[in-house]
């Protein structure tokens, strides 16, 4: 298990040059993005979860991880997926489980692990919701989910 405290934030290297806020050293694609600098770290997120939520949220990381470098953004009321954009979020750290949110340019109606898909009003962004119990629940088809997110975010 990943020692919480002495979480490392990885630096994606990209080709793209992009935009580091001053105030919190964020980076964006487009220069000046509207976003909230806070100081939220991801201990913050974690201190007072149980034992097994701070277990999920590992396990999920370091299988994420494990299909390709990307940065977590911790924000007021979610730690966000970013590899040049921010391609989901982790939106909840419950009692037992972890909610997490992948974004795609279509709906993919067709699967067995998202209990919701809804479309960001005005936008092509569907976001896609999959909640996770216990580490067999990352199967082999979240897991193409997670990579098809990871790569699709890698082509911005």
């Amino acid at each position: 298990m990943i020692n919480n405290l002495n979480y490392t934030i990885f630096v994606m290297l990209t080709t793209c040059n992009m935009w580091i806020c001053p105030g919190c050293k964020q980076k964006f694609v487009r220069d000046n993005q509207s976003h909230s600098c806070n100081e939220k770290t991801l201990s913050d997120f974690l201190n007072g979860k149980s034992e097994h939520t701070r277990m999920l949220f590992d396990y999920f990381i370091t299988e994420f991880r494990s299909m390709g470098n990307f940065d977590l953004h911790p924000a007021k009321t979610m730690i966000s997926f970013a590899a040049g954009i921010r391609f989901g979020r982790i939106h909840q750290l419950g009692k037992n489980f972890i909610d997490v949110c992948f974004y795609f340019d279509k709906a993919y109606e067709d699967n067995l692990c998202f209990h919701k898909i809804a479309q960001v009003p005005g936008e092509q962004q569907f976001n896609h919701y999959f909640r996770m119990y216990q580490p067999e629940d990352l199967n082999e088809e979240v897991r193409s989910y997670m990579q098809l997110a990871l790569k699709n975010a890698r082509k911005h």
